[in-house]
């Protein structure tokens, strides 16, 4: 239900800033599997073993839900970079 709720709550953010949707859609598109067009059901989902590493590493729990503000921070940084 966490999931749920922090693609709830980024969605929402996303709606009001243009700027932050298209930071938040760039991080989206770097997580992808790197098959997802080979799959059921064919969206470029990430694989479930990189997002529970990715949030063991950042939170020392591999069933950790980052908050929002997290990854606003990371998708804003992202769309800084060259």
């Amino acid at each position: 239900m966490a999931w749920i709720s922090l693609t709830t709550t980024l969605a929402l953010r996303a709606l009001l800033n243009p700027a932050l949707a298209a930071d938040l859609l760039r991080v989206a598109w770097r997580f992808r599997h790197r098959h997802w067009y080979r799959r059921v059901p064919f969206l470029p989902l990430p694989a479930m073993n990189y997002v529970r590493w990715r949030m063991y590493t950042a939170y020392g729990d591999e069933h950790a839900v980052p908050p929002a503000g997290d990854v606003i921070a990371f998708a804003r940084w992202l769309g800084r970079q060259p």
